[in-house]
């Protein structure tokens, strides 16, 4: 096991039950959606140990998964082992969107955190209609 992480994904599902939220999203992105970021905005990297340039973290009370594209499949299926994060790998058969799991796992009035200066508010505005939500704006 990869303590650290582990340890890391249960702190934040500790603070997402004392705030009131069900799903916490991390994304890969900095204020500007930058392909490549600043060490200050590698939370996901932080929270799962993944270090690839594109993905994003979904963190639920009782699930964790990393959305990766193809070109980081072997790289996550390493680095998530042993963390209780699971690998989603977009684009295969099966594998839900993230808005798609969204509407999925959460409960109509469900809290979705996250950081709001690095989603863009038309992703966000995506999941809200995912979910059944009217999609205006935030």
């Amino acid at each position: 096991m990869k303590q650290p992480y582990y340890d890391r994904v249960q702190e934040l599902r500790r603070r997402m039950e004392v705030h009131g939220i069900d799903a916490y999203l991390i994304v890969s992105d900095d204020f500007h959606a930058s392909e490549y970021v600043g060490d200050y905005f590698k939370c996901r990297e932080y929270i799962s140990g993944f270090d690839g340039s594109a993905g994003t973290l979904v963190i639920t009370a009782e699930e964790a998964g990393l959305w990766t594209d193809a070109r980081y499949f072997i790289q996550a299926r390493e680095q998530l082992q042993g963390t209780g994060i699971t690998l989603r790998k977009m684009g295969e058969t099966g594998v839900p969107t993230i808005p798609e799991y969204m509407a999925e796992v959460l409960q109509e009035g469900a809290c979705l955190g996250y950081d709001g200066r690095t989603v863009s508010e038309s992703y966000a505005l995506q999941m809200k209609k995912k979910a059944g939500e009217p999609a205006d704006p935030l």
